[in-house]
Formats: structure tokens, sequence, C-alpha cells
């Protein structure tokens, strides 16, 4: 499993309330049912649905439960990398160098599926790369085993529930046989680790040999990949996200994925690209995101870049994705920040989060996390205070956040 997988979030997790997903980490629960008697009941329900039973008994023996699955998703480390470092991790000039040879060696594939779907092939390159690295490592875990047991578990059951159903529906279609469904821990399967509902849903044959192979085909690969993300919104011919300057007055509180202006009056601002060049004096929404607050790398992003955090809601792997297919495309490594970038500590974080949480917002699980919510809440009390609102935290912020209690 890469580790671009362990953060990742299929679209369905992303679409819980931070309430729930709160709840869910802070209340734990407990399996009380027996697991075979679970399971009859389950097998029931999916001939309900259609499922055949030749389906369920291909699958039968890897639907088991398997405890070290409950332990490693009760178990998950906080993901605390910042997008400097993760960025450097994930996007070094091999991988660049990777990315641009496939580009090459399957152009005829990318072109085709750009023309169908709209999804520069850079845009799928990057994708491909960060979760396999081009498929080279995709998981060790029988899928079918990892999606029981987590049905099963009372932590998400009804998410896992439809995956289960859907990795069965993909034994009737005929794509996989049960002992090919190896993937990542949680059930992701293939070179871009789609889960069992996204595979059933988003896969095509792209090959030709009638079946839908996102482990072993580049091509159904390709095709998938391109089909997905225009499922979740892409928009044909539309940037996505570039490197950008800042100016030191730029109005901070206007930063952020959450609020769009038109290019012309990011220009008006300011705001260039990293060579001095103008940006377009055009109505084009966008917004400017500042990943590592005023003092670190600067983006401009538009409606594009929310496939990205559909694809995954981690700001920091979406960031790192939109810009790895920038350099795809040819685009320079990032500028050197100008001036020291203030550290940003979980336990900082931690200590911020359960101020911010006692001023009523509500920033999720405390976990020391910098995730969306907290930044939000952080640019909020910025605002209050008069801080320059870059979304990001400072000990000055804490500091005085603790003196207002």
């Amino acid at each position: 499993m890469s580790f671009a997988t362990s953060i990742r979030l299929t679209a369905a997790a992303a679409a819980l309330t931070v309430t729930t997903a709160s709840a869910l980490a802070q209340a734990p629960c407990r399996n009380t049912g027996a697991f075979d008697a679970w399971l009859d009941k389950f097998k029931q329900e999916a001939l309900g649905k259609g499922i055949s039973r030749n389906a369920l008994t291909q699958a039968a023996p890897y639907m088991t439960l398997d405890q070290r699955i409950i332990n490693i998703d009760r178990g998950q480390r906080v993901f605390s990398q910042t997008f400097l470092e993760f960025s450097s991790r994930m996007v070094p000039a091999g991988r660049i160098s990777q990315g641009q040879a496939k580009l090459k060696q399957y152009a005829p594939m990318f072109a085709r599926a750009e023309k169908e779907y709209g999804v520069p092939p850079v845009v799928i390159a990057a994708f491909w790369g960060l979760e396999s690295d081009f498929g080279a490592f995709q998981g060790k875990d029988n899928a079918i085993r990892s999606i029981t047991t987590l049905a099963y578990d009372c932590r998400r059951p009804d998410m896992f529930r439809g995956h289960l159903l859907d990795s069965l529906r993909l034994l009737d279609r005929g794509d996989l046989t049960p002992e090919e469904m190896v993937g990542a821990w949680a059930g992701e399967l293939g070179q871009t680790q789609m889960m069992a509902s996204e595979y059933f849903k988003y896969a095509v044959d792209y090959d030709g040999d009638g079946k839908r192979n996102l482990l072993r085909s580049p091509a159904d690969v390709i095709g998938s990949t391109a089909n997905y993300l225009a499922h979740l919104g892409w928009k044909k011919g539309e940037p996505w996200l570039q490197e950008v300057r800042v100016p030191p007055n730029l109005p901070w509180k206007e930063t952020g994925i959450d609020l769009k202006h038109p290019r012309s009056q990011w220009a008006a601002w300011g705001v260039t690209y990293p060579d001095g060049r103008a940006l377009p004096s055009d109505k084009l929404p966008a917004s400017v995101l500042l990943p590592m607050g005023r003092f670190g790398p600067a983006f401009i992003t538009y409606d594009n870049f929310q496939v990205y955090l559909t694809w995954n809601n981690s700001l920091v792997y979406s960031t790192t994705a939109a810009y790895y297919a920038t350099r795809l495309a040819g685009a320079p490594a990032l500028q050197k920040p100008s001036s020291t970038i203030p550290p940003v500590s979980m336990e900082m974080t931690r200590d911020l989060q359960q101020i911010l949480t006692r001023r009523g917002h509500n920033v999720g699980v405390v976990d020391g996390k910098l995730g969306l919510a907290t930044r939000q809440a952080v640019k909020a009390e910025q605002v209050k205070l008069g801080l320059p609102a870059d979304s990001y935290p400072t000990q000055e912020l804490l500091e005085r956040l603790k003196a207002a209690r």
C-alpha cells in the first residue's frame, strides 16, 4: 500500500459530516453480535439484491473476520506532515521523470481518455503515480476479507456494507476473481486505489478484452481514472492549480479555498505568477491557497481543485497531487520561501484545537491534525484578533487565545 493510500478517503467517507466523524472517533464502539450470524444475514441481503449464489460461493473462503484489519482501522496514525514535507517526499525528481515516461509510453490511451472524458493526461498520471507508484505498490490484503471485516465492524458498517455488495457484483460481472482482489488494507483496489463501489461504477474496459482490470491493465487504469474524475465534476479545458507569488499587503482574509474572486481581482491585489508575469485579467473564478500560511508556498486554484478534495479531502494530499500534475505538465519546481515558515507541531495544534472548541468552533476531532475545519476556525479567530488571516496557526495566535480565556 502506498503512503498516499494510507490517508485516502473515499467520496463516501468524505461525505460524513465533521460532527459524525468526531463522534465516531471520540466514542469507540464495541462489536457485540456474533460474526457468523451477521454474515448469514448479510448473505441473505445480498441474494435479495440480485447477487448470485455463484458470487457468494466464490467469495465464501475470503468472507472471514480479520481482527488485524480492525486493529489497523482503529489505530490509524494521524497524518501530520506539512505540504512541503509531503510533496518533497512524494514528488521527487525520479517520480516526475517516471510520470513523463508513462505519458509518452501510453500517449494514445491518454489522448483517447482526454478526448472522451476531458481530463488532461498529466492529471491522470499524477494520481496513478501517487496512489501506487504506477502499479508497483498496490497492497497485499485480500479486499473481500478486509471489506467483510469492516462491514461487520461497528465503526463504519453502512459504508463498507455497500462496498462489500459491490465487490460481489464485480465477481458477477467477471472483472476479477476473489484471488485477484488483493489491495490495500481497507479494500482499495487497483493502480489508482479505488474502493469496490468506485470500481464497480466507474471502471471501464479500455483495452477491449471484455474485463475491467485495474490491477494489471494500464489502459483500463487510464480510462477508468478519467471516467471517475469526470464523474467527480472535472471541467474540461479549465485549469486546476498554479503556483503564484503573493504581495506582503495581500488582503489575507480573502484567501482560502472557500472564497473565490475573478482572476482580474487577484491581479489587482498584486498576485502574479512566480516569474512576475501578470495573471490574466479575466473573470475566471479562482481562490488563493496558502497551505503553510503567508510565508509558505502560494497557489491559485480553480473549480477543478475541488475534484482533488473529493478524491481525498486531505488538503496536503490534494495540493500535492495537483502540484505533481503541474510538474508533469512542465511547471518548474516550487519557489523557495522568502521567509522562515513558523513551525507548527502536533502538540501546538492540539492545544489550539481545544481552545477553538471551547470558543464554539467545530474542528472535529482534537487530534493535532491541521485539517480544513481547524484552518477555517483559525482564520475566524485571526480576523477577530486583527492578525493576518492566512488560516495558518502561529505561536502568537495560540498565546493570544490563551490570554483571552
